[in-house]
Formats: structure tokens, C-alpha cells, sequence
């Protein structure tokens, strides 16, 4: 009954309409009237605006997500908050870039506000000092809203699996959200949703890592599978939080920023899978 009650809530806030849909309509005002046929022709020159969905933490509690989030210089899409009895909040209209990627790259794109729906889920993020993060868990009641909402955006947009992504995939140099404890395998396993790793794929690869591997192509492996990575043959600080994100997404019981065979497998899985 609980599942319904959150589908139920979440579909209800999807009613979706394209504010610009193609359509036969007269314009008047003041210039005069003109008559627009939406109908007769459609060009085959075009694409959708979204074509990421990008997954964060707020790092502040319910209160303080929707003040910032709706009062100040950064924005969502969309707000699941940890009350149950909470919808899902539409903030921006889809058609409208929201403030949430900032500096943001992935593949070839960059500036992803353009490309994207943003998604916040209040979440106090982490604790820690020395470099040392605790990260506060999702409820399962968010998961579950999350899931209902991707699956809807995902069929709309007809977006891939490689389109699911964090905010610290796209800008691992400033970004940890949604961290460690975002539940990516659940979401694959269990509503066929994003990116995950074949345990067959990655067990072949696990000795593929060596003492002979570079840098240079840990970087290489790293920007083929999607992050921005600059190509130094060095495993320096911006190296360091590429693979940070990445362990963040794909291997959270492990996030020091360190390459492993373990890591270096799941990234081969990936691309294997992924980046043919």
C-alpha cells in the first residue's frame, strides 16, 4: 500500500506538458495577427534539450533546500525532500535550464545546465575533518520517489543508461555529492536504471592492474568512460578526485582516490559495457 501511496504521489506531480509544443494557433497583439500551422511540416533538423539527468545531494536540511533552491542563485528540477508524505516538487519546468551543474563536463559536453534535469535530494551530505567523510544515508522512501522519477524521465527523453549521472561525475574537482551511500546498484539491479558493471567483465579484468600500469593510461581509461581528466602521465590531486567520483558511483566501499586492481577492473567492465 506504502508503494502505491509514493507512486501515486510522484506520477501526480509528472503531469508533463511541452509549454512549446508544435501546434495550429493564431498570435494577436499589438504588431497585428499572424496565423502559426504547427502541423503542415516538421523539420528533421532537431533534438531534445535534455539529455542527462544529474542526481545531488542538498547538504541542508528540508527547510534551507527549499529556501535555497527556490530563493537564491542556484536551482533543481525537482526536490525529494526525507518527508514521506512529501510529493516530489517540481522547481523549474523541464523546458528552463535549472542552476544546478555549475562548471560541468562529461564526454564532450560541457556546461551541462544546458543538457540536463537536476534532481536534489535532501540529504545532509557529510561529516569529517582531515579528509575524513561520514556520509548521512537515503531513506528508502527517496529512493523509491527517485526511481518513479527517473524511470518517467528516462522514457520522455529516451535518455541511455550513460545519461544517469552525480554531480561529483560531472565536476569531480569541487563535487562529492550524491556520495558513497547513493544506492547506483540498487537502482540498476532493481529498476534497470544507469550504469553498472558485469561481475563476469570485472572479474576478467582484475589482473589488468600492475606495477606497469601508468598513470597515463588509468587518465586515458578514465576520460574514454566520460570524466574530465587532464592527460598529465601523473597521478596527481585532479586525478586523484577523478577517481575519487568514480569510486563514489561504481565501488563505494573504497573511496580514497587511490587506483587498485580492483578499481582499474570496474572501470574496464565499464568501458567494455559501456564505450564501444
Amino acid at each position: 500500500m506504502k508503494k502505491l501511496v509514493i507512486l501515486f504521489a510522484v506520477m501526480s506531480i509528472l503531469a508533463y506538458s511541452d509549454t512549446y509544443k508544435k501546434e495550429n494557433k493564431t498570435i494577436r497583439n499589438s504588431a497585428g495577427t499572424v496565423k502559426i500551422d504547427g502541423k503542415t511540416y516538421n523539420s528533421v533538423a532537431q533534438d531534445r534539450r535534455v539529455r542527462f539527468v544529474i542526481l545531488h545531494y542538498t547538504a541542508v536540511d528540508k527547510d534551507q533546500s527549499v529556501n535555497i533552491l527556490t530563493k537564491q542563485q542556484v536551482s533543481s528540477h525537482y526536490l525529494v525532500t526525507d518527508d514521506s508524505s512529501d510529493p516530489v516538487y517540481n522547481l523549474v519546468s523541464e523546458d528552463n535550464r535549472s542552476w544546478h551543474a555549475g562548471e560541468s563536463s562529461w564526454g564532450r559536453l560541457s556546461n551541462l545546465n544546458d543538457s540536463s534535469v537536476g534532481i536534489e535530494i535532501v540529504n545532509m551530505g557529510y561529516t569529517g575533518t582531515n579528509g575524513e567523510m561520514s556520509f548521512y544515508p537515503f531513506t528508502d522512501d527517496q529512493i523509491k520517489k527517485v526511481a518513479v522519477l527517473l524511470k518517467d524521465i528516462i522514457a520522455r527523453y529516451n535518455l541511455e543508461p550513460t545519461s544517469i549521472l552525480g554531480h561529483s561525475d560531472i565536476a569531480p574537482q569541487r563535487k562529492q555529492d550524491p556520495g558513497p551511500l547513493f544506492p547506483w546498484e540498487e537502482l540498476y539491479k532493481d529498476y534497470q536504471i544507469g550504469m553498472w558493471y558485469d561481475e563476469d567483465a570485472k572479474s576478467s579484468f582484475m589482473t589488468s592492474y600492475s606495477t606497469l600500469t601508468t598513470p597515463f593510461e588509468v587518465q586515458t581509461q578514465l576520460e574514454k568512460f566520460g570524466y574530465k581528466v587532464d592527460k598529465t602521465g601523473q597521478y596527481d590531486k585532479q586525478t586523484t578526485n577523478v577517481i575519487r567520483a568514480f569510486q563514489f558511483h561504481f565501488r563505494p566501499a573504497k573511496y580514497d582516490g587511490i587506483m587498485d586492481s580492483e578499481t582499474y577492473a570496474i572501470l574496464l567492465a565499464l568501458n567494455t559495457k559501456y564505450k564501444k
